[in-house]
């Protein structure tokens, strides 16, 4: 595809990378073609020379292109050495960038500077692949832990996931803060409850924290790895399960990369039964949370009400659709099951019952005083942060970050519904409720909305054989946030390569920031109203 036939924001991220190998007389090797990627989503993916990388990136992020994901892969059974890969999010769509790498010695500059949430990424791409951004400010290991040794890389084809290796010693060098008065706490990684391994390391003056260190991938799992085990009909069980609590978002994601690369079209019925699973999974996870959040401020009686509400709704979830967290429901093709005219008035009026208990339960949130006071101005991230370090999701939006791929690249069925966006500018914990509880109610009228949308006709369409090298995306607006997945097919109707993404990792060092200057117990409640996931980022 020539570049003057891409769209304008594409055009000139590739047409600046010309001028800049003219002015500076550099030799810059111009991406041979950029290719449309067909699906729903508009995308496009080209190949980029290691020593135009950094060009692109500083433009792309002149023009307000966020990093929505950086992965590595091996190319080595293709005849080539290693892949560095980037998802950039531009106005018109996304942009899959893979920037070859040599079988010796794969080394790229790192965009850490450009791009601050690349930082853990370059690291993980590292762990699992061994490609090196040369020159990062960080190269301590961020998956590894004492799983496996170093100069050992589980994503490299080579690799024999079935043979065992001794595990090395740990020796994390986390930052020392020293200073009069400066004491060190350390929280984790096992935590209370059923909740995933996560360390936290404060250093604290007082009662103030001075500065929070995570880590994180206690339990490394192994997914990417297993997807190349996996045909692409298959491995739709297993993009359900890498974040248990986003199982939809991340099952349609999967779904469309799928149906991308083997170009398929699922049906009209389908996509409106895809966006109601989405937006109930979004109102079990704000239902839960907002419980959360009223038991970290003492205030027990917003906890059980609103998990009474969660609870009977994942009920509902289990007699319509036959699972409370609704997984295995997205397939690539379609969905899984169906709404019989009976079930969907169910729904409809489960909702209507429970839009009058939030509506409630909100403004006993909103008039409590002392709810009020340990949320506001509590956990702050301001705008100018929030962009500068990518924060995205609701968390974004209620530090004035306003994206929603719902409403910024609308695919059916949000195209047919609409969706209005919430947003708030003050982005402390009060903001991030606020703009929790318009989602909910933006969500319960989507609900109700596409369940009047829903017309007759089939629910899947098959998947017939998919080709070897083709390439998919799926980007779908979870409840968290942005969820990516890249996916490189192979032979026999099996994946080469899957990156899934979760919007986790852009949004966790964003905690660090929100919890300066707050008291040690307030931790908890800030950390609740971001809710990250420990387990997708740590795959």
């Amino acid at each position: 595809m020539r570049i003057t036939e891409l769209p304008t924001d594409v055009q000139f991220l590739f047409s600046h990378l010309q001028s800049v190998a003219l002015e500076t007389m550099r030799i810059i090797e111009l991406p041979a073609d950029v290719q449309p990627l067909a699906g729903a989503m508009p995308a496009y993916c080209a190949s980029l020379a290691v020593a135009a990388l950094r060009d692109v990136c500083q433009q792309a992020r002149a023009q307000k292109a966020r990093l929505v994901a950086l992965w590595g892969s091996d190319e080595t059974p293709r005849g080539a050495g290693y892949a560095l890969h980037l998802a950039l999010a531009l106005p018109s769509g996304l942009l899959w960038l893979t920037v070859a790498l040599p079988r010796e010695h794969p080394r790229y500059p790192s965009i850490a500077d450009i791009y601050p949430c690349a930082s853990r990424m370059q690291r993980a791409a590292y762990d699992l692949t061994g490609i090196h951004a040369h020159d990062s400010p960080d190269h301590r290991k961020w998956l590894r832990h004492r799983a496996w040794p170093g100069g050992v890389f589980p994503l490299r084809k080579e690799f024999d996931i079935a043979g065992g290796f001794p595990k090395s010693e740990d020796r994390y060098p986390f930052v020392r803060v020293e200073g009069e008065g400066v004491h060190e706490i350390p929280v984790g990684p096992v935590h209370a409850g059923t909740i995933e391994p996560g360390h936290f390391r404060f250093s604290i003056v007082g009662e103030k924290i001075l500065r929070l260190e995570e880590r994180l991938g206690y339990k490394h799992k192994g997914i990417e790895k297993r997807f190349e085990q996996l045909t692409l009909l298959d491995a739709a069980r297993l993009a359900g399960r890498i974040s248990g609590d986003s199982t939809v978002a991340y099952a349609w994601a999967y779904a469309m990369a799928v149906e991308g690369a083997a170009g398929v079209e699922p049906p009209p019925r389908a996509l409106v039964l895809r966006g109601i699973l989405l937006e109930l999974e979004r109102i079990a996870n704000h239902l839960g949370d907002l419980g959360y959040l009223g038991n970290d401020v003492a205030l027990a009686f917003g906890f059980f009400q609103f998990w009474r509400l969660k609870e009977d709704l994942l009920r509902l979830h289990a007699a319509l659709f036959g699972h409370r967290y609704l997984m295995d429901l997205i397939v690539p093709g379609g969905v899984a099951r169906d709404l019989t005219p009976e079930q969907a008035a169910r729904l409809n009026g489960f909702i209507e019952r429970l839009r009058s208990e939030v509506e409630t339960l909100r403004s006993i949130y909103d008039d409590h005083a002392g709810m009020q006071d340990r949320f506001i101005m509590t956990g702050q991230i301001l705008p100018a942060l929030a962009e500068k370090l990518d924060l995205t999701g609701f968390a974004g939006r209620a530090s004035g970050i306003r994206h929603d791929l719902r409403v910024d690249h609308p695919v059916p069925p949000w195209r047919q519904a609409g969706v209005r966006m919430a947003s708030h500018t003050r982005g402390d914990v009060a903001a991030r409720v606020s703009v929790r509880f318009d989602e909910l109610y933006e969500s319960m009228r989507l609900v109700q909305a596409l369940v009047a949308m829903l017309s007759a006709g089939d629910i899947r369409v098959p998947i017939g054989d998919c080709p070897a090298g083709r390439r998919g995306v799926g980007w779908v607006e979870g409840w968290r946030g942005e969820v990516l997945i890249a996916l490189d097919t192979a032979e026999g109707n099996r994946i080469h390569r899957l990156h899934p993404h979760d919007p986790s990792w852009q949004n966790w060092p964003l905690l660090e920031r929100a919890v300066l200057g707050n008291i040690v117990p307030d931790f908890p409640l800030i950390n609740k109203s971001f809710n990250l996931s420990y387990s997708g980022q740590d795959l």
